[in-house]
């Protein structure tokens, strides 16, 4: 395999984290690609620099325009916006059928990944226990378009699943916060809580470029599961 040639698309907080972090890491960075650059050049093999790997953090109505043109280009993605949702299952269609490769993930935090499984496992108790209801909390900076975050769905949904009820997500926006979810237990007498608390961006920046470098050469359509555990080994 090839060294790893990363582009950049969006050039936002996380985009600009993202490149910064792998330039640090030796990585070569071929391209960042704002809004305003894939406006007027658009996404090729030429404005991604011949990059073999984009990370595309960018907002929820560029995110599958912007992943069917790397595709186009013959060049792999690790996407990290979330709100897509509808059209996601279309784009990940037609790079099963053309062969090309995505990578996405509603979070890049290795930590929310254990997260996800420890509130699997404490869904499941509180529901045999009993007494309890469930709620989700989740707390993003000020600009964050969607709400409730891809993370608070994605909880919400495994949550629900083996709690057996559906739980409800207040979400807040304020301030600079990178991400916090919380997931309650509330019984007649005493409260649970389990917490994920992001202290810093570079968190979700560091797990996007081990999935850049771990899709690098692949094919197919996978998550942060199959980086974890291997294709089809998900826990």
């Amino acid at each position: 395999m090839s060294a790893l040639r990363l582009a950049v698309i969006g050039d936002g907080k996380m985009g600009r984290l993202v490149a910064a972090l792998a330039a640090e890491q030796g990585i070569t960075v071929t391209a960042v690609l704002g809004k305003e650059a894939v406006e007027r050049d658009g996404i090729s093999p030429s404005t991604l620099g011949g990059a073999t790997v984009a990370v595309e953090f960018t907002e929820p109505a560029a995110a599958a325009a912007n992943v069917r043109a790397c595709m186009a280009a013959g060049c792999a993605v690790v996407c990290g916006t979330t709100g897509w949702d509808a059209e996601r299952a279309e784009v990940s269609e037609e790079v099963r059928i053309t062969g090309g490769a995505l990578l996405w993930a509603p979070n890049f935090s290795f930590g929310v990944h254990l997260f996800m499984q420890i509130v699997t496992e404490a869904a499941r108790r509180a529901r045999a226990v009993g007494g309890f209801d469930a709620l989700l909390v989740e707390t993003h900076h000020a600009a964050k378009k969607d709400a409730p975050s891809g993370t608070a769905r994605a909880l919400g949904q495994v949550a629900e699943r083996e709690f057996g009820a559906p739980i409800p997500i207040t979400s807040l926006r304020v301030g600079s916060v990178p991400g916090t979810h919380e997931l309650i237990f509330d019984g007649g007498f005493e409260q649970v809580r389990l917490v994920h608390e992001a202290r810093d961006r570079r968190v979700f920046a560091q797990g996007a470029l081990i999935a850049a470098r771990w899709l690098d050469g692949r094919a197919g359509v996978y998550s942060l599961d199959d980086v974890v555990h291997g294709p089809g080994g998900h826990a």
